[in-house]
């Protein structure tokens, strides 16, 4: 269940960002509200899914698995660009969440 509040938080935080940009900096209303409540509501959730899973964890994973997921919504909606360093980035990212959660102790219940 832990991991399917981070997943839920995760996917509220991509809505958001998301919306975020269509928003065009808070001036259409429909995008901004989407936004707002999107963030809100993933903020909530990931505080239920930091009841049981430890912080900086919980973070990594948040933030690496939203970057990737943000970038692939830039790309395929937004038809926006990835140059070879955004790409290789992004992949150190996910070896680190991968790193933490396979080899740390820290992700122990």
């Amino acid at each position: 269940m832990k991991y399917l509040f981070l997943g839920l938080a995760i996917v509220l935080e991509v809505i958001g960002s998301s919306f975020l940009k269509k928003s065009e900096g808070f001036t259409k209303l429909i995008p901004s509200i989407i936004t707002v409540i999107a963030l809100s509501s993933c903020f909530y959730v990931l505080s239920h899914a930091l009841k049981y899973i430890p912080l900086g964890v919980a973070y990594a994973i948040w933030a690496g698995v939203g970057i990737i997921l943000t970038a692939a919504v830039a790309v395929i909606i937004f038809k926006q660009s990835l140059d070879i360093a955004a790409i290789i980035g992004m992949l150190l990212i996910v070896a680190g969440v991968v790193v933490i959660n396979v080899f740390s102790n820290t992700t122990a219940p």
